[in-house]
C-alpha cells in the first residue's frame, strides 16, 4: 500500500508503477526495499524535484500474527529542511540560466563568485564566461552541455553532462553546482571547466631480435587536443626502424644491404558524430566520435621494396554503457612493390608451385572496405576487469570490399583484359564480403568462482574479381585467444598438416572458416593472484578446394571431425586497469594424426604438445 498525501508525486509514481521492484506475494526483502527508495528518488529527481532525497520514504511493515505475511505500507514524508522547520509540500524546480564559466582552475582562490569579473557571452538561457577568449567554442559548449534552460530540472541531464564534459580531452575537470532563487522554485545551474594542456610530444625508442638478427627502431608523435576549439584531436606520428638482416644472397640487383622501414601516420578525430544526414536528437543521445586517418610506410629490404598506404573513415558511438557500435563508412589500403630482385622472383616462381597464397602476398593490391560492428555486455566493458555478477556478450561484425569499384569498372569496361581481373589504374583490386559472430556468458558462482563459456564463428567469402582472400583478411587458429593447445597460426585448415620442409607453413595455414568453442572456469587464489582452467576446440577451414592446402577444405559431413580440442591452466593478475593473462595449453585431439597418435590426451608428450602463451585481458 502507499500513503502519498502529495496528489502530484503519487501520480508520478502511478504512471511509473511497471518498474517497481515491490509486489505482492514476493519475499520480504530489506535490500529491495532499499533499492525501492533509491530508484523512486532518481525518478523524482529527473522530474524537477531538485532537493528531493530518499530519506522522505520510510516503510511500515505489519506481520499477522500466527502468519509469515507482512503488511508493507510505503510512506512519502513531506519536506522538512531541519525537524523544526514546518512541514510543506514537496516543490519540483526549474532551471532559470545556465551559467558556462571556462577558465574554472584559474578562479578556485578567489571565491565562488570570482567568476563575474569575467567576460561574458549570453545565448538565450545560457550565460557564458570566459577570460581573453573562449578555449572551447560557444557552439561546442552549448551542445556537449545537457542541462536545460527554463526547463525541470532533471539529475539525468546533470550526469549526462558530467558523461558528455568528460569525453573532451580539452577539458580537465568540470564542477557543477546548482543555486536557489529566493523566493521561487527556480535554481540557477553553474558548469565550471578547468582547461587542460592542448599539446604533447612523446618519444619512443624500441630494440629487436628477429632470429638473431638486431635492430632498433625509434618513433616521436605529436598531439593536439583542441586543434579546431572543439577539442577535436590531431595526432602526428613518425617512425623509422633499422634491422641487420642476412638477405637471400649477394646480388647488384639488391635494393639494400639491411631491412628499413620510415612511415608516417596520423588522425583527426571529432568528439561528435560528423555526418550530415544525422538528426541533432541523435547526436546529443549517443557518445560518438568520428576519426579520419591516415598512414604510410616504406619498407626497403635486401629482396624488395614495399610501399603500404592507407586512408580511412571511420565513427564510434555507444547508446550507453553496454551498446557499443563501429561503423567503418571507407577503408582504403593500398600495397605497391615498386622493385623486386630478380633472385628474389625467381624465389617466389619456386614457391608458387606449393604456395599459391605467398606470391599474392607480393604483388600491388588495392582493398577497399566498408564495415559495421555491434558489441553489446550486459555487464558493461568486463574484458579487462573480473566480473561481479552473471553476464553475457554479443559481438557482430560484417564487412564487404570491392563492389563500388567492381560496378565502375564493368561500366568502363564490359569484360576484363585477356581474362584477367579488373583493374583500378591498372591495380587489381580485392572483392569478398565476411562476418563474424561472438558469444560468451559468464556464470558467477560466487564472488571467488565463475564459469565462462564462448562461441566464436566466422565466415569470409571471396568472389568477382578475387579467388583468394587478401592475406590479412584470412583467419588463422591456435594462439592465446583461440585453441590454446597450438601456438598462433600452427592449426588448420582442416587436417592439413602445414609444414615445408619441416617449418612450419604459415602462409598457407589460413583459411575461410574459423569455428572457436571455449569453456572456462575461473577462480580467486589470493591477492591479485586468479587461476583457470580451460578446455579449448575449434579449426579453420577453406571455402575453395586448393591443393596447397590438402584437407583443408570445409565439407558439412567431416568438418566435426577436423575439430581440434585443448586443455590447460592459466594464470592472471588482476591490476584494476590492467589484467597479465599466462596460459599453458596441451593438445587433447590432433585432427592432423591419426590412430593412436590422434589423442594425445591419453599419451600426452610436453615437448610436442604444449604451447604457454601471454596476453593482456581475458580471451572473451
Amino acid at each position: 500500500a502507499y500513503d502519498i498525501d502529495d496528489l502530484v508525486i503519487g501520480d508520478h509514481l502511478r504512471q511509473d508503477s511497471a518498474q517497481s521492484l515491490l509486489h505482492a506475494g514476493m519475499p520480504f526483502d530489506v535490500n529491495l526495499l532499499e533499492s525501492e527508495r533509491q530508484r523512486i528518488t532518481r525518478l523524482l529527481q529527473d522530474k524537477g524535484y531538485y532537493r528531493f532525497h530518499k530519506d522522505f520514504l520510510t516503510y511500515r511493515a505489519d506481520t499477522a500474527r500466527g502468519t509469515y505475511r507482512v503488511g508493507l505500507t510505503l510512506r512519502l514524508l513531506p519536506y522538512q529542511r531541519r525537524k523544526e522547520d514546518i512541514p510543506e509540500p514537496h516543490r519540483p524546480y526549474t532551471v532559470r540560466y545556465v551559467n558556462i564559466i571556462t577558465d574554472h582552475e584559474g578562479l578556485t582562490q578567489q571565491g565562488d563568485d570570482a567568476y563575474r569579473s569575467l567576460d561574458s557571452m549570453q545565448i538565450g538561457g545560457y550565460h557564458l564566461y570566459y577570460k581573453d577568449k573562449f578555449f572551447l567554442r560557444p557552439r561546442a559548449l552549448l551542445e556537449y552541455n545537457r542541462i536545460r534552460a527554463y526547463a525541470p530540472y532533471s539529475d539525468n541531464d546533470v550526469q549526462q553532462t558530467y558523461s558528455q564534459i568528460g569525453r573532451l580531452r580539452a577539458v580537465k575537470y568540470s564542477h557543477i553546482r546548482f543555486s536557489e532563487v529566493a523566493d521561487t522554485d527556480s535554481i540557477d545551474a553553474f558548469l565550471f571547466l578547468a582547461k587542460s594542456q592542448n599539446k604533447s610530444v612523446s618519444f619512443e625508442v624500441e630494440g629487436t631480435n628477429s632470429a638473431g638478427d638486431l635492430g632498433a627502431a625509434a618513433s616521436v608523435s605529436f598531439e593536439h587536443r583542441n586543434v579546431f576549439r572543439g577539442s577535436e584531436l590531431f595526432t602526428f606520428r613518425v617512425r623509422g626502424a633499422y634491422e641487420a638482416i642476412t638477405g637471400l644472397g649477394s646480388s647488384d640487383d639488391f635494393v639494400n644491404d639491411n631491412y628499413m622501414e620510415y612511415g608516417v601516420e596520423s588522425s583527426l578525430n571529432f568528439p561528435r558524430f560528423m555526418f550530415p544526414f544525422v538528426s541533432s536528437a541523435f547526436k546529443r543521445r549517443v557518445r560518438a566520435t568520428s576519426e579520419v586517418g591516415l598512414k604510410y610506410t616504406a619498407q626497403i629490404r635486401p629482396e624488395f621494396s614495399r610501399t603500404l598506404a592507407s586512408a580511412s573513415w571511420s565513427y564510434r558511438w555507444n547508446d550507453n554503457r553496454r551498446f557499443r557500435h563501429r561503423l567503418d563508412l571507407v577503408d582504403i589500403n593500398y600495397v605497391y612493390m615498386p622493385h623486386t630482385s630478380e633472385l628474389f622472383r625467381e624465389y617466389l616462381d619456386q614457391m608458387t608451385q606449393r604456395n599459391s597464397l605467398l606470391k599474392a602476398s607480393y604483388e600491388d593490391q588495392l582493398v577497399v572496405r566498408m564495415g559495421y560492428s555491434f558489441t553489446y555486455n550486459s555487464g558493461g566493458n568486463t574484458m579487462l576487469r573480473t566480473p561481479t555478477q552473471d553476464s553475457y556478450s554479443i559481438r557482430f561484425n560484417v564487412e564487404e570490399a570491392g563492389n563500388l569499384l567492381y560496378a565502375a569498372s564493368k561500366l568502363v569496361h564490359s569484360r576484363p583484359k585477356e581474362g584477367g581481373n579488373y583493374v583500378l589504374a591498372s591495380i587489381p583490386f580485392a572483392q569478398y564480403v565476411k562476418a563474424d559472430f561472438d558469444f560468451s556468458k559468464n556464470y558467477l558462482i560466487d564472488l571467488r568462482n565463475a564459469f565462462v563459456f564462448h562461441v566464436g564463428l566466422g565466415v569470409a567469402y571471396p568472389y568477382g574479381n578475387t579467388k583468394v582472400l587478401p592475406f590479412e583478411k584470412r583467419y588463422f587458429a591456435g594462439g592465446a585467444n583461440s585453441v590454446r593447445g597450438w601456438s598462433v597460426r600452427s592449426l588448420g585448415p582442416g587436417t592439413y598438416r602445414g609444414s615445408v620442409d619441416g617449418r612450419m607453413d604459415f602462409i598457407n595455414q589460413t583459411g575461410d572458416i574459423k569455428l572457436d568453442l571455449n569453456m572456462e572456469y575461473r577462480t580467486h587464489l589470493f591477492w591479485k593472484l586468479n587461476g583457470a582452467v580451460f578446455v579449448d576446440a575449434g579449426n579453420i577451414w577453406t571455402i575453395r578446394s586448393d591443393s596447397q592446402q590438402e584437407g583443408g577444405l570445409f565439407k558439412l559431413n567431416e568438418f566435426y571431425k577436423q575439430i581440434a580440442v585443448a586443455y590447460g591452466l592459466g594464470i592472471r593478475f588482476d591490476l584494476d586497469y590492467l589484467i597479465l593473462r599466462f596460459d599453458g595449453g596441451m593438445k587433447a585431439v590432433n585432427p592432423v594424426e591419426t590412430g593412436k597418435m590422434r589423442y594425445p590426451l591419453l599419451r600426452p608428450r610436453f615437448s610436442r604438445d604444449f604451447a604457454f602463451h601471454f596476453a593482456v585481458g581475458y580471451p572473451f
